[in-house]
């Protein structure tokens, strides 16, 4: 009879334990809680190039698909490394890939092969005239956005501006309920992020020789670019 009498105590004990600790923590009382989101967001210029050139191959044998796809990557990469410049232009290979064409009859019929040189950085002038001295890819797109110090550069003003407009939206909000003020409870600052101005893909020439030497055209535009803040708040 004593040690259940005990046992009761020590579970009413823990019981009342748990409903302070609750109560002194804010985040799990559920009430008077708001959830609300903020953005800053601003238009800047695009200074990012991403131009990609591209060749496909394709044969009955394997080996020489891959020779022949081989031998274009090479020729397009003595031409461009030259040009490679820190920021201004940046080489990179990208897919280089070999997989087999089946025939009506299920059975492998032939290969077919592509791969893919990318350039990208701020020189739109070096990249472009790049771009039209390599014969032996074409180009498969081109692309416009911010370049990773622009980035960096925006993250720090668009936060301050998402947190100050997320403060002033949780005083407005506890206000307009009749409250003095509120407690923050959660909050997650997002990362620069596009709201618009993304890719735009360019056609593959078929004449690759009318543009032989020459520069590829493209023009950059304007990038509209955003932050948001999100979060909880305790009206007080």
């Amino acid at each position: 009879m004593k040690i259940a009498l005990n046992a009761i105590l020590i579970s009413a004990g823990a019981i009342f334990l748990s409903n302070f600790a609750s109560a002194q923590d804010p985040s799990s009382d559920p009430g008077n809680r708001v959830n609300l989101s903020a953005t800053a967001s601003v238009e800047v210029a695009q200074d990012w190039m991403t131009l990609s050139l591209g060749t496909t191959r394709e044969g009955v044998d394997a080996p020489v698909v891959q020779t022949q796809l081989k031998a274009a990557l090479e020729a397009a990469l003595a031409v461009a490394k030259p040009a490679v410049s820190a920021e201004g232009m940046v080489l990179r290979t990208g897919n280089f890939s070999i997989y087999p064409r089946h025939g009506r009859d299920g059975k492998i019929n032939g290969w077919q092969g592509s791969v893919e040189v990318t350039l990208e950085g701020k020189d739109f002038e070096r990249i472009t005239n790049t771009a039209g001295k390599v014969q032996t890819l074409t180009l498969n797109g081109v692309s416009f956005g911010l370049s990773p110090a622009a980035r960096t550069g925006l993250e720090a003003s668009l936060q301050a501006q998402a947190i100050d407009r997320f403060k002033a939206k949780a005083q407005a909000v506890a206000t307009a309920f009749g409250f003095g003020g509120y407690q923050l409870l959660q909050v997650n600052v997002g990362a620069v992020d596009h709201a618009g101005g993304g890719p735009r893909p360019m056609v593959a020439m078929a004449a690759r020789s009318a543009m032989s030497e020459a520069a590829v055209p493209a023009e950059a535009g304007r990038s509209q670019v955003a932050l948001s803040v999100n979060g909880s708040v305790r009206l007080k």
